[in-house]
């Protein structure tokens, strides 16, 4: 099994190294050809806006569609997770519109704002997950198909999950935190073995809009 990091910017050798630790190989992306035979793709952190001109530049977008709509499961954390909304409160038009909820970019704060927490995602167990806060954007609303995963103590939504595809505002891999990668892993080992049919669910792409 083999799961693609995009790695057209930002911080995606953390991703990479994680999924090693867990004894998975992951797999730079930068082209199309680089997608052939992954079971999963991970959106790291970095700069949203670069990264939506690189996708675009580099002919990624369809490819990285296509493998949605196949039921690989996703992960994106921090931009990866603007890279992911249906909708983007500043304005911008989305880049893969694979998650019906409504994110804010920065919405901690500048650089010097960043922060570290203990965050509480049941579906991974009883102890907290310690993320990293850097730039990092909030989600203000969700559709009805999406789960919330995790709030801040102040209710804000930092973790969700919509069928095969994951987000999280925070960074996990740079504090050594590789449950979601786990959890990811997992899915995507149901999304390869052809006899598991959850695996394989399809993924609709739309653009639509989070309700509040």
């Amino acid at each position: 099994m083999r799961i693609g990091v995009l790695a057209v910017q930002g911080a995606f050798a953390e991703h990479v190294s994680t999924l090693a630790s867990i004894g998975v190989e992951g797999v730079e992306v930068r082209l199309p050809s680089d997608l052939v035979g992954v079971s999963g793709l991970i959106l790291p952190g970095g700069e949203s806006t670069t990264m939506r001109l690189l996708i675009d530049r580099w002919g990624l977008r369809d490819p990285i569609l296509d493998l949605a709509r196949s039921g690989a499961p996703f992960l994106g954390t921090c931009a990866g997770m603007i890279l992911l909304a249906t909708t983007i409160a500043d304005g911008d038009p989305p880049v893969l519109g694979l998650l019906d909820m409504r994110v804010r970019r920065n919405a901690f704060g500048r650089q010097l704002d960043s922060f570290e927490a203990d965050i509480v995602v049941p579906i991974l167990g009883d102890a907290p997950v310690h993320g990293v806060f850097i730039r990092a954007p909030i989600v203000e609303a969700v559709g009805p198909g999406v789960d919330v995963l995790s709030r801040l103590d102040d209710g804000r939504i930092v973790a969700v999950r919509e069928r095969n595809v994951l987000a999280t505002a925070f960074h996990p891999e740079l504090v050594g935190e590789a449950r979601f990668h786990r959890l990811l892993a997992t899915m995507a080992a149901a999304h390869a073995d052809p006899g598991e049919g959850a695996g394989r669910r399809p993924h609709p792409t739309r653009r639509g809009r989070a309700e509040d």
